[in-house]
């Protein structure tokens, strides 16, 4: 468990109240049963990324708000020294923009052989990907794409999509998504029944 997750439990609860949902309802939108919730909102599950992401567009904030950091400055620019790194289902990943934003901007260290590997997510939106380092498997709908370092991709995010490192040294991206402020935003599950919740 991170360090983190103690003041982000709460969080979680609160924002739910916030967005006026029950711990039912909410948990129905993000494919989540109440008793994992439940636990997130405790601190005795750790969130992922993908559900953070989900839980963001729920609640109509950001992933920045849930985990808790300082709100956007007049200052455009985001420091390589900023704020640490942060470790969610094996991945990990660094801001690489400001918060409360409509794009999302991350640094993601994706490991090898990773439990979110065979996830197929489908939402509203579009991504970005850039390799840094590393080579990364990227499937969209029936092709299956492999991402050298300096090549990227540019897509709709209802287009069903896998990410994964295709080597075992994993894979290091820039990630930019656009955030949906929509409390009706559908997740779908992937193709052996785990949910979708990240895009």
């Amino acid at each position: 468990m991170t360090p983190e997750l103690p003041a982000m439990a709460p969080r979680l609860r609160d924002l739910r109240t916030r967005a006026g949902l029950t711990l039912e309802a909410a948990a129905s939108r993000a494919g989540l049963s109440p008793a994992h919730l439940s636990r997130l909102e405790t601190g005795g599950r750790q969130p992922s990324l993908p559900m953070l992401l989900a839980l963001a567009r729920i609640y109509g904030t950001t992933v920045a708000e849930l985990l808790g950091e300082v709100p956007a400055t007049a200052d455009p620019v985001t420091r390589g020294g900023g704020p640490g790194a942060r470790e969610a289902d094996g991945w990990t990943y660094w801001p690489a923009g400001g918060p409360s934003r409509a794009m999302q901007a991350l640094r993601v260290q994706v490991p090898y052989g990773g439990g979110q590997d065979d996830l197929v997510r489908v939402h509203p939106g579009e991504e970005w990907l850039y390799v840094l380092d590393g080579r990364l498997r990227l499937a969209l709908g029936e092709s299956v794409q492999l991402l050298e370092p300096g090549d990227s991709a540019h897509f709709d995010s209802l287009t069903p999509h896998r990410i994964g490192a295709a080597g075992a040294e994993g894979v290091q991206l820039l990630f930019v998504h656009t955030l949906l402020r929509s409390g009706a935003t559908q997740l779908c599950l992937g193709g052996n029944g785990r949910e979708a919740v990240r895009p």
